[in-house]
């Protein structure tokens, strides 16, 4: 083994960062961590890719969209795997926050062998919206794992909209 073998730059590539998350010092620390015990475990050839082990302890955080139209924002999160009672929505000081536990577990059972995995995990997700939103009539829906939120603009937001002209 070369002493350049030990040097971390010359791993492969690294993907792309992920989107920007809250600037909580903690999550923060915690991704770090869990990068450093990736590549460790990744050099280990009996390991491979890790996918396994990613799958089983990395955090849970949904993917979430936010569209806007001239009457409402629509917030649609995708939640597989989880049920309505796992799920709690609120609205307060201007962001819409989505909260939840994600648990599964599998029992197999074949002659000797007996396997058994637990997989236990919350998130809480904080969307930022305009002041301009009437959360007394939010609305929410839950089907096949998808979150679909529906808040509407209040009466004043919609009539201050002004078009722009553009010059060529």
């Amino acid at each position: 083994m070369a002493i350049t073998d030990l040097i971390p730059w010359n791993r492969t590539a690294r993907p792309l960062g992920m989107r920007r998350r809250e600037m909580d010092p903690f999550s923060s620390l915690r991704r770090e961590i869990d990068r450093v015990f990736s590549d460790f475990l990744n050099d280990w050839p009996w390991m491979g890719r890790m996918s396994l082990f990613d799958r089983q302890f990395s955090t849970f955080m949904p993917t979430v969209d936010v569209t806007e139209t001239d009457k409402e924002f629509c917030v649609t999160a995708e939640l597989p795997g989880m049920e309505e009672k796992d799920i709690e929505v609120s609205y307060s000081d201007g962001g819409l926050t989505i909260k939840g536990e994600k648990r599964e577990e599998r029992e197999e059972t074949r002659g000797d062998y007996y396997h058994s995995e637990r997989q236990f995990g919350a998130f809480e997700r904080t969307i930022p919206l305009p002041e301009d939103v009437n959360p007394d009539k939010a609305k929410a829906s839950f089907k096949k794992g998808v979150l679909k939120i529906t808040l509407p603009k209040t009466e004043e937001a919609r009539s201050h909209k002004k078009t722009i002209p553009i010059e060529a």
